[in-house]
């Protein structure tokens, strides 16, 4: 989350080629929160669909704040687009994770 929370506040990101550059921006917003609700999941203690669900809402909450955060930094912009595409990498995850756990219990 500190890492998430210094990028955020860099007023401005090195870039590429335009087009490349949007695909790998959300593609990093993606996997950052995957990885957040991934790692949120291995630090909460209880049953893990409980743990999966509190996770979730951490998660989902620190992508908002996040989101807000960036609307304070100069040169940066705050954008429910971007909540939408932390909250698909945090899906990925939550599918990774369960195909996982299916395939744990097959004999």
């Amino acid at each position: 989350m500190g890492i998430i929370f210094v990028v955020s506040a860099q007023s401005t990101l090195p870039s590429v080629d335009s087009a490349l550059d949007v695909v790998l921006k959300k593609a990093a917003h993606m996997a950052e929160f995957g990885v957040l609700w991934a790692l949120w999941l291995r630090a909460l203690a209880g049953p893990r669909h409980t743990a999966a669900l509190w996770a979730l809402a951490i998660t989902l909450a620190y992508a908002v704040s996040d989101e807000l955060h960036q609307s304070w930094v100069s040169g940066r912009t705050s954008s429910p687009f971007d909540v939408a595409i932390d909250a698909a990498g945090i899906g990925v995850a939550v599918l990774v994770w369960r195909l996982r756990a299916s395939r744990a219990r097959r004999p």
